[in-house]
């Protein structure tokens, strides 16, 4: 009996040679969640068959893994879907009832809210954050003594970039972060590294074209425009390289500044789409994910690997759609509307999910998901138990990576436009609670009183029978309309849209957008 223990201790090493010692000591994936911004529904190919745009990086990853053909974002617009990422709950529980951030708005995020970073933090993973934030950070003002809208894009603030910014993403649980605080076209143009400024801006830039815009705003001699993309992608290829060495599991928030304006696809891609410099664009996003694939097969972590991919929001109309239906491509498929709109091409985005080890491959799932799901599905891979402050508005997505038939995870979802229009949706049954599209696309707001249009105050579809939101359904079943009402009043009051305790929101207030749904 001693003879064959000993035998078996002595062969130990050899039969454990299959399973490499990082995967033994790290049984959890790695995490990887890479944003586009402003990428459409129909701008990759496996989610579009008739797209014009080559996508096959990340066609290549849906076939490895799973589409989410009705997948949708918190918000049809950047920093309310990007704070709902972050936080597994609706940007409008927060004072942002409408619009997005600036480059010199304070932290959206308050400094005791649960992010996934902490969260994944707690649970014994590294953390980073290499992109876009665009949720505000607390740069040191100067001159705030003077009466000054730090949210305005014409902000004059005069700020300290010798000193370190607070409430920013160290704040909020990263352990690593690198990036600039609003959109590309918004500035000031200079990196945040670990809370610090890379370079005091010494000149001012402007780009008044129409697809490469950006507003007119300090720059530092290292920001430039053209090769952010790349330089961004430089850094998370080097986090991943770096930490695929480490026992630990990582979790990388990788959010892209592109194809959003300034529309500045490199030499390399000019041209190569045949459609326009967007189209040129969205093939060197589908570079960056590609890139991403290549350094996890490299380091040998892809197998365990949770990769994510999807957008913050519908296509914006600066990618030209006229010049993009004269080549028959429609960034929207087969969706009304765009960017900021309520309409599903608003916030109706490709999402896919790689995770050889425990995912389905080459499945494509109806079930409708969320990008504030994405907390919860974290927490339950990592084994962490969500507290009632915390992702009140997060399911799990986890069940239906291996589960062909899944059930649905979510009743009802919760839609949110730019000008702070409502929608929400069980079923094949969806209610706008505007008269129009709650965004830019016609009927906006604004077109609505110059032509002192006559609009039902609610809009409901089929989307079943009508997914392009054409016919309103609203005279035929007012007791669905009825329904989905009630359920977003109760949603919107309980603070909270998942099992738990109520929770308060901010700013309710004078919150003239829901006194309709209220009342």
């Amino acid at each position: 009996m001693k003879k064959k223990i000993l035998v078996a201790f002595l062969l130990l090493p050899f039969l454990m040679t299959g399973q490499s010692k990082k995967d033994r000591a790290n049984q959890n994936p790695n995490i990887i969640y890479i944003l586009a911004d402003d990428l459409g529904y129909g701008d990759v190919q496996a989610f579009n068959p008739e797209g014009k745009i080559p996508t096959p990086n990340i066609d290549e990853m849906a076939s490895n893994g799973i589409k989410f053909t009705d997948a949708h974002t918190s918000s049809a617009v950047c920093t309310p879907t990007r704070y709902g990422i972050l936080t597994g709950r609706y940007n409008w529980r927060t004072s942002l009832k409408n619009g997005v951030l600036s480059g010199t708005s304070t932290s959206l995020i308050k400094q005791d809210r649960t992010t996934i970073a902490d969260m994944l933090k707690s649970q014994g993973y590294n953390t980073a954050y290499v992109g876009k934030w665009h949720l505000g950070w607390d740069w040191k003002i100067t001159n705030e003594n003077e009466e000054m809208n730090l949210d305005s894009y014409k902000a004059k603030a005069e700020i300290d970039f010798s000193a370190p910014i607070k409430n920013g993403p160290s704040t909020h649980g990263f352990d690593y972060s690198y990036g600039f605080c609003g959109s590309l076209d918004m500035p000031p143009y200079v990196y945040v590294e670990n809370d610090m400024p890379t370079m005091v801006p010494t000149k001012t830039t402007i780009s008044r074209d129409r697809k490469g815009f950006w507003r007119e705003g300090l720059t530092s001699d290292d920001f430039v425009h053209a090769t952010v993309l790349q330089d961004l992608t430089d850094k998370a290829v080097d986090y991943i390289t770096e930490n695929s060495k480490k026992e630990t599991p990582f979790f990388l928030y990788f959010p892209l500044p592109a194809p959003h304006t300034p529309i500045l696809p490199t030499t390399e891609f000019m041209g190569r789409s045949n459609t326009n410099m967007y189209g040129d664009f969205v093939m060197q996003v589908d570079d960056v994910v590609g890139q991403i694939r290549e350094v996890l097969k490299k380091q040998g972590i892809s197998e365990n690997t949770l990769l994510v991919f999807t957008s913050d929001n519908g296509c914006s109309p600066r990618a030209n759609f006229d010049e993009l239906a004269n080549v028959k491509h429609n960034p929207s498929y087969v969706f009304r509307g765009a960017k900021a709109d309520i309409y599903e091409g608003g916030h109706r985005v490709p999402f896919v999910v790689e995770w050889p080890r425990k995912a389905l491959k080459n499945l494509s799932s109806d079930k409708t998901i969320c990008t504030t799901d994405f907390f919860a599905t974290c927490a339950e891979i990592a084994g962490y138990k969500i507290k009632d402050t915390e992702a009140e508005d997060s399911y799990s997505m986890f069940p239906l990576f291996n589960n062909e038939n899944g059930s649905d995870i979510r009743e009802y979802t919760v839609h949110h436009s730019i000008d702070g229009a409502f929608a929400i949706r069980k079923g094949e049954w969806k209610l706008n609670l505007c008269e129009g599209s709650g965004g830019w696309s016609y009927p906006s707001l604004r077109s609505i009183r110059a032509e002192k249009l006559e609009l039902p105050a609610m809009q409901l579809y089929n989307l079943k029978d009508d997914i392009g939101e054409t016919k309103n359904l609203i005279d035929e079943h007012p007791e669905i309309a009825a329904e989905l009402k009630a359920a977003l009043k109760k949603i919107i009051l309980d603070g909270r849209s998942t099992p738990g305790a109520i929770q308060q929101n901010e700013g309710m207030e004078g919150w003239t957008q829901i006194e309709a749904i209220l009342n």
